[in-house]
């Protein structure tokens, strides 16, 4: 028989506020490792204590937007355009968009948050947005051009009165929806070592990944390397798979994999954002834009465990997890953090999964 997953979260499962409000450390989350010796409940400043000399961490070091803009329509209508990525294939790319004060971008255009109360973030639409105009806070405008193949993105044209960068820093805000408690800042949404601007959502696997423990994991004799994936928005549609996103695995990292390997250490992916990055890569130096998807079928040849967060039951993800881990182990650990009361999102908690 089939090992099952959850198909819903019960109350409260959802983490509404970074640990630091929560009382915790930032390293002070839960970490579920799951292994072939079992399931074994520790916190994230543990981390070392779960890996082996000699194995590599690969992290990913894009570093979070203030991707969220507030804005007006043509006809009155309140709207929060959400920046996803640059428009793949387009003639920009990330520093040089980050400078400019025109670019093409793939954005969601959400119902405005109903100010000043009312859901964080707006809410989901998909209403056709072709042709509109939006007139952003802080001056900007945002043409909306055509649909995506996702019923909620858009392709648009971004002009600013500043370089981008500098002009998100001062009118654009940290992406939030509506299950967190608070207005938390850019701060709370930024891993430790990032350090390459462009996503869209924090990649937040990483986030516990404090100053300490990346000391303790260097005592143990765990190399840490670094990748660039900006990953897009993930307020997608049930059965809307992952859409493209620009990657760069430099060749010291590619070295590192490789040299890991040959060593008979464990190369273990921060985030499912690695894993695409690396499996794009295909154990090279490379960059440009990627379409992979990771299914159980295809495998993660590349990667012998991750650190990630806890996936709600229909995202996709779940099927790269499931490549790594395995359908038994993947629900046995699902059941267990259910059990254990986990928290689910990108200020909740983790997960080692170490299938050897």
């Amino acid at each position: 028989m089939t090992a099952a997953l959850p198909s819903t979260l019960p109350d409260g499962a959802l983490a509404t506020a970074p640990a630091e409000a929560r009382g915790l450390a930032r390293d002070g989350v839960r970490l579920l490792v799951a292994g072939p010796d079992g399931l074994r409940h520790r916190t994230a400043a543990t981390l070392a204590g779960a890996l082996r000399a000699g194995d590599l961490l690969v992290v990913n070091t894009s570093d979070t937007l203030p991707a969220a803009l507030t804005g007006v329509t043509a006809d009155g209508e309140r709207v929060e355009a959400h920046l996803s990525t640059l428009e793949p294939g387009g003639d920009y790319r990330y520093p040089a968009a980050l400078r400019a004060t025109a670019s093409r971008w793939v954005v969601e255009v959400r119902t405005g948050p109903r100010w000043p109360a009312g859901p964080l973030g707006g809410e989901p639409s998909q209403a056709d947005r072709t042709g509109a105009r939006i007139r952003l806070a802080g001056g900007g405008a945002l043409d909306v051009l055509a649909p995506t193949a996702s019923r909620r993105l858009w392709s648009a044209e971004l002009r600013t009165p500043a370089p981008l960068l500098a002009w998100l820093t001062e009118h654009g805000d940290p992406i939030r929806y509506r299950y967190v408690s608070a207005r938390w800042p850019l701060s709370a949404y930024r891993t430790p070592y990032a350090d390459t601007p462009g996503s869209a959502e924090m990649p937040s696997a990483g986030r516990a990944l404090t100053p300490r423990v990346l000391r303790r994991l260097a005592g143990r004799g765990v190399r840490v390397a670094g990748l660039v994936l900006h990953t897009g928005v993930s307020s997608l549609d049930p059965g809307d798979g992952p859409h493209p996103e620009w990657f760069e695995v430099p060749a010291s990292t590619a070295e590192a994999v490789a040299a890991t390997r040959a060593e008979g250490g464990r190369v273990v992916a921060v985030g499912t954002t690695v894993v695409r990055a690396l499996e794009s890569a295909g154990g090279r130096a490379a960059s440009g834009w990627t379409d992979l998807v990771i299914t159980p079928a295809r495998g993660a040849p590349t990667v012998d465990g991750l650190l990630t967060g806890w996936h709600e039951p229909a995202a996709s993800h779940l099927l790269m997890l499931e490549a790594i881990a395995g359908r038994a182990l993947l629900a046995e650990s699902y059941a267990e953090a259910l059990a254990h009361g986990y928290r689910w999102h990108e200020f909740g908690d983790l997960h080692l999964i170490l299938p050897r």
